[in-house]
């Protein structure tokens, strides 16, 4: 009698009742809220598309997260739950329980299926499933667009059928159907299908952007002026930007492209990886932040001293959280410009990554003092430069009074290779114990971490798997 719980029973009468679709249809306006989520799982996975197609018309939700249930869209269940909306947008008063206004298609809502087919189901009262407070007119609802939340990862040259079909099916229905998405991520996609989706997207719902595909500078130009309508846009990441020489038109470019940041007005974290586009330009895009950034990263490229000194000038930057300046190289920098950027930001760092600078015993010595006054600082990664262990045992003595820091990652001693750039790993067994000694002496509990430079066969960014030196 065990196996005949209260849900197994439900499930039973469910899958009883969808045999007759009619049946369901006739019910809805009787069924318990509680019962619509168990049943809607049971119509959707059976796919009983005229049951899906009248829940949709009932649904006591403010929110529908089929994305949920959804791990290979297919299309009949789909165009069942638009034909529903279908209907609801086009009656002039809509049904007295239908509460729903945001159909979300995104990978999400897991909870809320677990809470309503599950023991939990009673207790839950999450906005995800709030009703639509009852003092609003019917009119007013009927006339409120309801809101298509998808997750858009452009990564094929041409747009996939599920993509196709819900872009037509919204842009014929435009004024009673908005299209949101929250993050946008491009990784490869013709700017022509990208301009028809985009066309068709409410962009100022679009709080993180990643372009993550190797786009000439003129092909960013052209993309900008949508990325200046994403007025809500948070976080953004540019990647592999590519310009061959920097003449008049690309600097022109440059302006098309740094000018819309004057309209991101809540950009917090902006990440720039290998934008070759940048040296001598860095002012101009520095200029065009409106808003104080939470984190910044511009990696493997290619920095001027004025860019770096523009950079270090920048109030904001002033409060930054994170920082990452890996893959630039300081070595022919002005030495006085690094110490002046950490000195910038000392109050408020909680991570630094200086990968593969170039950093040598003379440039680290001059940034020792403002990295001993980052007090925030959690996380610092020094891999991939050339360091001596008279200038690591410095660098742990300046960091030791750091309260919060926790996780260091640093390069293996230029001692433990041989003049030909060989790791020897009796030299790197003594460094290491050299190491824990210092960590003794301090007597502050610590982990660090070191490894070795790049492996040439792997890669340019591929460190070998860092080793734990630890003193408890």
């Amino acid at each position: 009698m065990s196996a005949w719980n209260p849900l197994r029973l439900l499930g039973l009468a469910g899958m009883s009742l969808l045999r007759d679709e009619t049946s369901v249809i006739s019910i809805l306006e009787y069924l318990p809220t509680e019962l619509f989520p168990p049943l809607f799982i049971l119509a959707f996975c059976g796919r009983h598309s005229e049951a899906l197609k009248a829940m949709v018309q009932a649904w006591p939700f403010v929110r529908l997260p089929l994305g949920g249930l959804m791990q290979t869209p297919h299309r009949g269940t789909l165009q069942a739950v638009l034909d529903g909306i279908d209907v609801l947008v086009a009656q002039q008063d809509r049904p007295r329980r239908c509460k729903l206004r945001v159909l979300d298609l995104r990978h999400t809502g897991q909870d809320f299926w677990r809470k309503w087919c599950g023991d939990g189901a009673h207790g839950y009262s999450s906005t995800l499933m709030a009703p639509v407070a009852e003092d609003r007119s019917r009119t007013e609802q009927s006339l409120t667009p309801v809101v298509v939340f998808i997750e858009l990862h452009l990564k094929e040259r041409t747009m996939d059928r599920f993509l196709t079909y819900l872009i037509r099916w919204v842009e014929q229905r435009k004024a009673s159907v908005h299209l949101c998405c929250k993050k946008l991520k491009i990784l490869s996609m013709s700017m022509e299908n990208i301009m028809k989706v985009l066309s068709r997207v409410q962009l100022d719902c679009i709080q993180e952007v990643q372009v993550n595909c190797t786009w000439h500078l003129s092909t960013l130009a052209v993309f900008a002026p949508l990325l200046g309508q994403m007025g809500n846009v948070q976080r953004l990441l540019l990647s592999h930007i590519h310009v061959s020489a920097l003449d008049e038109q690309e600097q022109q470019h440059v302006v098309q492209i740094t000018s819309q940041f004057l309209r991101l007005h809540h950009l917090r974290d902006l990440c720039m990886e290998s934008p070759s586009f940048l040296e001598g330009c860095l002012d101009e895009m520095l200029r065009c932040l409106t808003t104080p950034l939470d984190n910044l990263a511009i990696t493997h490229c290619l920095l001027s001293d004025s860019d770096l000194s523009h950079l270090s000038q920048c109030p904001n930057i002033s409060q930054l959280k994170g920082l990452d300046l890996s893959g630039i190289t300081l070595t022919y920098s002005s030495p006085e410009l690094l110490p002046v950027l950490l000195e910038k930001v000392a109050a408020t760092l909680q991570e630094l990554y200086l990968e593969q600078c170039g950093i040598m015993d003379s440039h680290l010595e001059t940034i020792l003092q403002p990295l001993s006054r980052c007090s925030q600082l959690m996380f610092f990664s020094l891999r991939g430069n050339l360091i001596s262990m008279a200038v690591m045992e410095k660098l742990l003595r300046h960091t030791s009074g750091l309260p919060s820091l926790s996780q260091e990652l640093y390069p293996v001693p230029q001692e433990s290779y041989s003049s030909q750039r060989i790791l020897q790993p009796g030299r790197l067994a003594q460094c290491r114990a050299e190491l824990f000694e210092i960590l003794r002496v301090l007597g502050r509990p610590r982990i660090i971490w070191i490894s070795s430079s790049p492996c040439l066969h792997c890669g340019d960014n591929t460190f070998s798997h860092p080793q734990p030196i630890v003193y408890r």
